[in-house]
């Protein structure tokens, strides 16, 4: 497509003069800069407008990788990103340093590979449950890769498969995987790429989990770095210090994003929350009271299927945390 001006404007002195606009795709955010694929299927380095972070939205990043932009090119052949277009949905999380304010991971996905380790290193329920609520209250499909499964003795399997039941039993799809290509291996990323192939997908997890060994392995020619686990405390470190929208051979698109360490949630409302936990969600509804929150009142339906065991400890206790967010208004890092 070529550029086409939109409209005219008039300068200072009351000439007119055409304002040029393009449409594109943000692919990369680097913090100061944005990528934007044109129309013209140009990638062009972007800034937004001066006042633009005035317009009411509170959030670390109010442009995410993902959005839909209409952008306004200068003779340097930079632009200027002018407007976002509505957004159909996003992952969001509250920012680890600025309390009130949001941080925008990616937007107009079509799912979300959640990548988990049961060790090497850690990945904890709590962080699941709270990124799989988010994804609802957004209502966008999440997968969960179970990743680095060569390095796992025969008592961390076992671990992984209950874990894997769990997520499963509630209706999250789990899959195990190691970072290799080698179709001849049952647990190569090949596999991923049927539920890749035409979608734009959300790669995320925790620092270390091996996002990038993963990407490597799916797209050699992109060679992202990698880095080792942490001996000392079994923890990740950064290696992606940006999103980027990665164009898959399958069609569509793969997000790398940062490790993150904790999901501080954001934006969901206390009496909304219950509605995110599918299986709690599924026993509230036999509450005795419609407001119920499932901590103390008689007759709670929730408390009760705890106490039998059709709700995981892990599951119940990850929901509890997220209120405990909401009254104190904080936020508070995976645990």
């Amino acid at each position: 497509m070529v550029i086409t001006p939109l409209s005219i404007r008039r300068g200072v002195g009351g000439e007119a003069f055409f304002s040029l606009f393009m449409r594109g795709l943000v692919i990369k955010n680097t913090g100061s800069w944005y990528t934007v694929k044109a129309e013209n299927g140009k990638n062009i380095d972007c800034k937004i407008k001066g006042n633009f972070r005035l317009k009411g939205i509170r959030s670390t990043n109010p442009v995410a990788v993902g959005d839909h932009v209409v952008i306004t090119p200068n003779k340097e052949g930079t632009a200027f990103i002018t407007e976002i277009e509505d957004r159909r949905n996003y992952i969001i999380r509250k920012s680890p340093n600025l309390s009130k304010q949001s941080h925008i991971i990616a937007a107009n996905i079509d799912q979300a590979f959640l990548v988990v380790t049961i060790n090497y290193p850690e990945t904890s329920t709590t962080f699941i449950d709270r990124f799989l609520a988010g994804a609802e209250a957004y209502r966008v499909p999440v997968t969960l890769v179970f990743n680095k499964h060569d390095l796992l003795s025969e008592e961390e399997l076992r671990y992984q498969h209950a874990v894997m039941k769990l997520y499963e039993t509630i209706g999250y799809e789990c899959i195990e995987v190691q970072a290799t290509n080698d179709t001849s291996n049952e647990f190569s990323v090949e596999k991923l790429n049927p539920l890749l192939a035409n979608k734009i997908t959300l790669l995320s997890g925790n620092s270390g989990v091996g996002k990038s060994t993963i990407i490597n392995a799916l797209l050699p020619h992109v060679n992202l770095r990698t880095a080792d686990i942490s001996d000392a405390h079994n923890t990740g470190m950064h290696t992606t210090t940006f999103s980027e929208m990665l164009e898959l051979p399958v069609g569509g698109y793969l997000i790398d994003t940062p490790g993150i360490k904790g999901f501080g949630t954001f934006d969901i409302e206390r009496e909304e929350l219950t509605s995110y936990f599918r299986e709690i969600f599924k026993f509230s509804e036999h509450c005795k009271f419609s407001n119920c929150t499932h901590t103390h009142e008689p007759g709670c339906a929730v408390r009760k299927a705890v106490e039998d065991h059709y709700i995981s400890e892990s599951r119940y206790n990850s929901y509890l945390s997220m209120l405990e967010d909401k009254e104190e208004n904080k936020y508070r890092e995976a645990f």
